[in-house]
């Protein structure tokens, strides 16, 4: 398989904060000892549920929003897992593969005169980047990927009933004559390839092999991550 690299697309982390975590909770908050030794705590921006990267005890880095509105300060962005630093904040998926692709990086995906995010398609869902030229429409569905097992990066760390609904209404979007993409990001490091985790939610798994024998397009990158940014790096070969 041809590996295809998205250097110099990167997105830069705003000042980041050292903790240690002392645990996940209600999906969406997080207790963190800073290195002062005082607690706060911080706004997990990830609903999964962060399988292999939640531990307790590891070490964390948070940013900081001043906004008066704003209950949470903090926000997690990343954990070290000590194979990698793990990006854990799901909304830099969508921001990094949107710049990618309108920067021309990600083969296949080129050329597209018009891109739009967050677009109303199929039954109350909406499509995380439509793509347009002309009239050929090109619907991708973004997933966030943070679980590594054995050098393989799997989607979804939990069961996923709004995963496996993304992939149908894809097929349909196909069966319009539109084009129609998964696009796996691993923000990590430390993975050879790309897998459905077939072990977790093997509901999933066999949807999306049956998607992509109709037609449906997938895609797989992981990132190079440090304390200044992260960025796309490469494309991951499929196991399948």
């Amino acid at each position: 398989m041809t590996v295809t690299r998205g250097e110099g697309v990167a997105i830069y982390w705003p000042e980041l904060i050292e903790g240690t975590l002392v645990k996940r909770y209600k999906r969406f908050m997080a207790d963190v000892k800073l290195r002062n030794h005082h607690m706060v705590t911080a706004h997990c921006p990830n609903s999964g549920s962060m399988r292999g990267c939640s531990g307790p005890g590891k070490k964390v880095y948070l940013s900081r929003q001043n906004r008066p509105k704003r209950r949470l300060k903090y926000t997690w962005e990343m954990i070290d897992m000590g194979t990698s630093l793990v990006g854990v904040n799901t909304l830099i998926p969508n921001r990094l593969v949107k710049k990618a692709i309108q920067a021309g990086v990600i083969e296949g995906l080129a050329g597209y005169e018009d891109l739009r995010t967050e677009v109303p398609y199929g039954t109350h869902s909406r499509v995380d980047i439509l793509l347009q030229r002309d009239q050929e429409l090109c619907y991708v569905e973004v997933k966030n990927c943070t679980l590594v097992e054995n050098a393989t990066a799997f989607f979804p760390d939990a069961v996923t009933t709004r995963g496996l609904r993304h992939l149908m209404e894809l097929q349909e979007e196909l069966k319009k004559g539109h084009r129609a993409v998964m696009f796996y990001l691993t923000q990590r490091m430390d993975a050879e390839c790309f897998a459905p985790a077939d072990h977790i939610d093997p509901a999933y798994g066999k949807e999306l092999r049956r998607a992509l024998e109709n037609g449906v397009e997938i895609i797989a990158y992981d990132v190079v991550v440090d304390l200044e940014k992260i960025q796309l790096n490469r494309s991951l070969p499929l196991k399948l």
